[in-house]
């Protein structure tokens, strides 16, 4: 009987310690916090929309054993183009469209890269990083300054359009308590989780992670699965893009998405996703996404200098990858010992 709750236990942990993990830090956060509040509460979900849905992609990525570091630069060009085509069209629904076609581009143009032309997704991904934000930088400084709000360096929404203050609702306002924009976060969770976990093209992620030869043999296009995958990841960083812009009116290129390929990839790894690939579940990037917000949010509480911001979530960083390496080792040596005995 005690073996068998074990199992389950052991079960549970291995299916589910990423909720297991954000609720020990949402433990610490709310002792730490002064008085919280379901307001408080709500904005972690906010504040975690946009890394969220980068997050999701970033994900896929890892299950085919690839990566992409070129998220945050991408997000700060389609954001900053997103806010060029919203001040020359005056339209929400062409400027999502817009977002998530850009995005796909981008995306496609690493997928293309590593799926097709076999190069190595991290010197793909750092070279674009480069690109996509030294365009989104250049472009800023050289288009018309109607286009780009006014601003000499930053993209910014022109208020005066009508479509303005919808779009702004839309990115800041609540719905029964929950932000809209952390709807949309949860939504695209639950439609990830549904294409990966229930359909073919996700067991096709999860076998090209696992082994690319071996989904090779078994006769599924390798070339073009990883190509997809950045392809959707694009889309996703459109998303994001079209969801930033609405909570923030503007994007700096110089500054918009700096660091998001590492908060993405952070998600990724708490959310429970092996780095080697084929290994983890989407909805833990969910839950991934949340605890790295809550993370910065203790460290706000705790008052630490901003500088040691970083350093604090590299070294959370490290320690969880370092217990995905050496857990499944430490657990098969202890069964080890248990058998001799």
């Amino acid at each position: 009987m005690a073996e068998k709750k074990s199992s389950i236990i052991a079960s549970l942990w291995r299916d589910y310690s990423y909720v297991v993990v954000f609720l020990i830090i949402f433990a610490i956060f709310a002792a730490t916090s002064s008085g919280l509040t379901v307001n408080a509460t709500m904005n972690i979900l906010r504040h975690s929309a946009v890394i969220g849905i980068i997050a999701i992609g970033m994900g896929m990525v890892c299950l085919t054993a690839e990566i992409d570091l070129s998220v945050g630069s991408m997000l700060a060009m389609v954001s900053g183009m997103s806010v060029v085509v919203f001040n020359a069209s005056d339209s929400i629904v062409l400027t999502l469209i817009f977002a998530l076609a850009f995005g796909a581009l981008c995306g496609a143009v690493n997928g293309v890269l590593v799926g097709i032309a076999k190069m190595p997704s991290f010197i793909v991904t750092l070279a674009t990083m480069l690109i996509y934000r030294s365009f989104a930088q250049y472009i800023c400084q050289h288009i018309d300054k109607d286009l780009a709000g006014g601003g000499s360096s930053v993209y910014r929404m022109i208020p005066k359009h009508d479509a303005f203050a919808s779009l702004f609702a839309f990115g800041n306002t609540k719905f029964l308590t929950l932000p809209i924009v952390g709807i949309v976060l949860v939504l695209t969770t639950l439609l990830f989780v549904y294409i990966l976990e229930q359909t073919k093209y996700g067991k096709k992620i999860y076998a090209t992670g696992s082994s690319s030869k071996g989904a090779f043999m078994a006769g599924i296009n390798v070339s073009v699965i990883k190509t997809s995958v950045f392809v959707l990841t694009g889309v996703l960083v459109g998303l994001a893009s079209f969801l930033w812009i609405a909570m923030n009116a503007s994007s700096d290129p110089a500054t918009t998405g700096k660091g998001y390929e590492m908060y993405a990839i952070a998600a990724v790894v708490l959310g429970g996703i092996s780095m080697a690939g084929g290994k983890g579940r989407c909805l833990g990037i969910l839950f991934g996404a949340l605890s790295y917000t809550v993370i910065d949010k203790i460290i706000i509480a705790l008052k630490m200098d901003s500088l040691i911001n970083d350093a604090v979530k590299g070294i959370i960083l490290i320690a969880v990858i370092l217990i995905q390496i050496t857990g499944p080792q430490i657990k098969q040596k202890c069964s080890k010992l248990f058998n001799k005995r």
